[in-house]
């Protein structure tokens, strides 16, 4: 049997979205501003929905969890690419690769199950109106979390096992702007069918069970508010699902496209820009479709900025 020297790889490389140095200040500034957007915007939903006694209710005490999983999730991959920029360095160590790739795919699970949480949130609301106080307690509603972020954190945890059983060689160049678990098992010069099997089986069993989730509720929802007599009666039904669902869709079909995408054309740069979509856009545009479309949200924002500004020139005032 042929026996292979792999080399002990102390770091990788991370390509980023251009090689071209002079995009580099352009796409630093364009992603900071990302950042600092979809920190400022997640943050403004966890405080009024904090704040306001109104508001603590399942679906917004879910909705603050889905924002910090926001802030966090870009903060697994943007500060690093932005670090990475500004020093003009592409290395990050092998050690920081894992712990990228661990909370990275944390996060990604966390998003898919409390949006599926969320769905089942909106069915019991819609389809069992007279039993949701009762079925949605706060009790069931912090179980649901933890079991997210317990099971979440265990298929993380799996992958940065089957990633650590791999052996690497020369070739270190991730292209990419984070690192991307696929790409990782691509370079790898070790047998990787055990880990593509693990990564399709958990991909199936994580990502499908809520997405599938998803779908029924929503066909329960679909027919509850299609045999609703009034006009009005519907739109109204609709109004408290139309947010998540604008959510599900943009999450979902960037995922998905990203993935099969990438699959077909088998072009790497290609893959790491259509990534920006779900890892990057849909994290920043969350608060903008909640608060744009709720008018709980947007009433407890504007009450604290207008109570702020009220009272500020009175205490200087006085």
């Amino acid at each position: 049997m042929e026996s292979k020297n792999f080399t002990q790889i102390s770091e990788f490389l991370l390509l980023g979205l251009s090689e071209n140095p002079e995009l580099q200040p352009l796409i630093f500034v364009l992603f900071l501003s990302m950042y600092l957007v979809t920190v400022l915007g997640n943050l403004l939903i966890i405080l009024a929905t904090i704040s306001d006694s109104h508001l603590h209710t399942p679906m917004y005490f879910f909705l603050s969890n889905l924002s910090f999983v926001d802030i966090c999730f870009t903060s697994t991959t943007i500060p690093k690419m932005l670090v990475n920029i500004q020093t003009q360095s592409k290395a990050t160590t092998f050690t920081g690769c894992i712990v990228q790739i661990y909370f990275f795919t944390l996060f990604v699970g966390l998003e898919n199950f409390l949006l599926a949480v969320m769905a089942y949130d909106r069915y019991v609301a819609i389809c069992h109106p007279l039993h949701y106080t009762v079925t949605m307690n706060p009790r069931l509603c912090g179980l649901l979390v933890l079991v997210s972020w317990i099971t979440s954190a265990l298929n993380s945890l799996l992958q940065i096992l089957m990633t650590l059983r791999l052996s690497f060689c020369t070739d270190v160049e991730i292209p990419h702007f984070f690192g991307e678990p696929n790409h990782l098992v691509y370079l790898a010069c070790s047998d990787t069918f055990l880990n593509n099997m693990v990564l399709y089986l958990v991909a199936g069993l994580l990502g499908g069970g809520p997405l599938t989730g998803i779908l029924y509720s929503y066909s329960k929802i679909i027919s509850s508010i299609h045999a609703i007599s009034s006009a009005q009666g519907k739109y109204r039904a609709f109004s408290t699902c139309a947010s998540h669902l604008s959510v599900v869709s943009l999450f979902y079909c960037t995922l998905l496209g990203v993935y099969l995408s990438s699959s077909i054309a088998q072009n790497a740069h290609s893959s790491a820009t259509a990534s920006v979509m779900y890892t990057v856009v849909t994290p920043m545009l969350n608060p903008f479709i909640y608060s744009l479309r709720n008018k709980d949200i947007k009433s407890t924002l504007r009450r604290l900025f207008w109570e702020k500004n009220i009272k500020e020139p009175m205490l200087v005032g006085l």
